[in-house]
């Protein structure tokens, strides 16, 4: 059973920080989320059981690792990944056909909708199993700009009010590719695409598998509760629209709060590893016209209770 924390209480580690090896440095970045390793190669971590406990204890702990000259390739890149769990496909971005579950994220100059990023997110959720997480890297960054914001939706919930994390305790919402990715598609195409990937249901709050923590699991991709219109919550149609949507409005915005914030300056082989379970991220798109080429192996998850 996962041990259950106290609000603010920092997770676990699965090593105990005296047996870390001393070549790795850790530095944190925030009070809360993010930490910059370093003296680690993540090639001789994909394959040492050891030192990927401890990269995998101090993910636990800060929820998002950044490591600096990961010079991999992309075989070494995608066996690191699978230390954590199977990879997976993207039903719209696709895989490196060398490279299963390796998926090229490259913002080119030659078309316009490249040109569009994306909002806080948390990778999957319109999946009935979103990612675990992902390791993301480096292949050619913008000379200034494009830098990449984590939010850790632990910190989110815990400091959300009281009477606010009672009403939604039992709260569950829906989570649509259709009205995301779907959206620039023609119908015919954006249909097919929900018919293969139905509007998933998830927790509003949800609980770390590992760590026992509760996160605020609502995102961009969430569109609507689905069991909001009770006796509790309804007295009223104007409790229920716009009610609802504004309550889901304020949970999503929690994102936004510069205090549940890290933000991470790319350089060439830089490498992210978050845990996509108790975080959002964004990709910010003020670079333009330079180029941003970045390659990611999506982890599979389990089914969010």
């Amino acid at each position: 059973m996962p041990q259950t924390l106290r609000p603010g209480e920092p997770a676990p580690a699965l090593v105990r920080p005296g047996v870390l090896r001393s070549s790795i440095e850790v530095e944190p970045l925030t009070c809360t989320l993010g930490a910059e390793i370093s003296g680690v190669s993540l090639a001789d971590a994909a394959r040492d059981d050891g030192l990927f406990a401890e990269i995998k204890s101090l993910l636990l702990r800060h929820k998002v690792l950044f490591l600096r000259d990961q010079d991999i390739t992309r075989a070494e890149h995608v066996l690191f990944a699978r230390r954590f769990g199977e990879l997976e496909d993207h039903p719209v971005a696709g895989s490196d056909p060398d490279h299963p579950g390796l998926v090229r994220i490259y913002k080119e100059l030659d078309s316009p909708a490249e040109h569009y990023e994306n909002a806080l997110h948390t990778d999957g959720t319109w999946r009935e199993n979103p990612s675990m997480g992902a390791v993301l890297r480096c292949v050619e960054s913008p000379p200034v700009g494009g830098d990449t914001i984590w939010v850790d939706m632990v910190e989110a919930y815990n400091r959300l009010p009281e009477h606010i994390r009672t009403q939604i305790e039992d709260l569950r919402a829906r989570h649509s590719i259709e009205a995301t990715f779907g959206a620039v598609l023609p119908e015919e195409k954006r249909h097919a695409l929900k018919a293969l990937f139905p509007d998933a249901e998830h927790p509003v709050v949800r609980t770390h598998p590992e760590t026992g923590e509760k996160i605020l699991f609502v995102n961009a991709f969430t569109t609507h509760f689905v069991n909001y219109h009770t006796p509790r919550n309804v007295r009223f149609g104007q409790d229920y629209a716009p009610g609802a949507n504004l309550l889901l409005n304020y949970l999503i915005s929690q994102a936004s709060v510069p205090e549940y914030q890290v933000r991470f300056r790319w350089r060439k082989n830089s490498v992210a590893v978050w845990d996509n379970r108790s975080t959002q991220h964004y990709a910010v798109q003020d670079y333009w016209p330079a180029v941003r080429k970045m390659e990611r192996a999506g982890i599979v998850g389990g089914r969010p209770v």
